[in-house]
């Protein structure tokens, strides 16, 4: 490109954004200064287009373009992946989920990408996915519970053991380990034998059955391989690679793994996204998963709607809901809070704490009977008096 118009694209008034992708297209193109010059003009109309208004209600439009298409959404439970054991909630509950900032999803769910070493390797993929999938000890060996000794015997079985690709001795070490620590019981002592591959539980007091069957349901599902969270892991092959789907959700443990792409992987709870990758992740995470949702049902909403809403909800560094609990209990205007729930308690606080209402918003002018400060109502007209001769 010509410095001459790259010159011309830095003066342009567009965003930064759209500057830097108009260099990148316009960048090695062979370009005549007729055809750049109509590009230019283009891209500079599109951009005054998207503009909006002065005065504009901005947020009475946002909110009537994302609630009057979510009337007509299904609430339903989908089969994620065309995978029958793994369930995600779709639709108007998956909406009302985003926009209320729920710390866990109804049915929290994440999508792993693998970098290429692991990717077209189905064994490799599958090794990954035992490292992420929680498995409790049950699935390792036999457990019994001898009711005559007043003990709980694991007996391991060293084929799984190979399959899983996990030693008998790191079992036999996390096992007790795991239980005090996740389950803050203390109440056994613990015995291994590695050549004999066994695994023994006591408890303390010897007279207890009740003792003895508790630490039975504790030893049969302490979790020894994988990420405690991730109840499931499912394997697919996906355009020419393979991706791990999952039940449940920890995004900080599942980026420790070897072979995961952290850079792809992604998961549908955004309080776990905004506290592992930051606040600009959350609101870009909102923006994304209020879309999909949308989309999935065949309803389209313009992107600066959601914008606008995720902005709104992550400007205080923190994702907070829409409701009374995050941005409508929040607000300055003391009749605006009154007019959205619990209308006595809001006036009776206001009034202890003596808050005064400057009446900039549009709920509590309309409470009072005054112009809204937004379109022909934020224009004051004052008249000139003619002089009378």
């Amino acid at each position: 490109m010509e410095a001459s118009m790259r010159d011309r694209i830095l003066g342009a008034d567009i965003p930064e954004k759209t500057r830097q992708q108009l260099i990148g297209y316009l960048s090695g193109r062979d370009v005549t200064e007729e055809q750049f010059g109509r590009i230019l003009s283009q891209v500079i109309n599109e951009y005054g287009y998207t503009r909006i208004e002065p005065a504009e209600a901005v947020g009475i439009i946002a909110a009537q373009s994302i609630g009057e298409p979510g009337t007509q959404m299904t609430m339903r439970t989908f089969h994620y992946a065309g995978v029958a054991e793994i369930n995600v909630t779709l639709g108007l509950p998956r909406l009302i989920e985003i926009m209320d900032a729920r710390k866990t999803p109804s049915t929290p769910t994440m999508t792993i990408y693998l970098e290429e070493e692991w990717s077209t390797n189905r064994d490799r993929a599958r090794e990954v996915s035992w490292q992420i999938e929680a498995a409790p000890l049950h699935e390792f060996g036999d457990i019994i519970t001898d009711i005559v000794d007043m003990q709980v015997v694991v007996q391991l079985n060293r084929d799984v053991f190979d399959r899983r690709k996990i030693s008998i001795q790191e079992v036999m070490e996390r096992a007790p380990k795991k239980i005090r620590d996740r389950h803050h019981y203390r109440d056994f002592e613990s015995d291994s034998d590695e050549k004999a591959a066994t695994l023994t539980f006591f408890p303390k007091e010897r007279e207890s059955y009740q003792n003895l069957f508790q630490l039975a349901e504790y030893v049969k599902n302490v979790i020894v391989q994988g990420i405690d969270d991730i109840e499931r892991v499912v394997v697919r092959k996906e355009e020419g690679e393979y991706i791990l789907y999952t039940e449940g959700s920890n995004l900080r443990d599942v980026f420790e793994v070897k072979g995961v792409d952290t850079s792809r992987t992604r998961t549908n709870n955004i309080a776990e996204i905004s506290d592992v990758l930051g606040i600009e992740a959350g609101r870009n995470a909102i923006i994304d998963e209020a879309l999909s949702t949308l989309r999935e049902q065949g309803i389209s909403v313009d992107v600066r709607h959601i914008m606008l809403v995720a902005d709104m909800m992550c400007m205080d560094g923190e994702v907070k809901q829409i409701g009374r609990h995050g941005i409508a209990g929040e607000k300055e205007s003391v009749l605006s809070r009154a007019a959205f729930e619990v209308t006595v308690n809001h006036l009776l606080d206001a009034a202890v704490a003596n808050e005064v209402d400057i009446l900039q918003g549009v709920t509590e002018n309309v409470i009072v009977g005054q112009p809204i400060q937004l379109g022909t109502g934020d224009v004051k007209l004052i008249a000139k008096p003619i002089n009378q001769e």
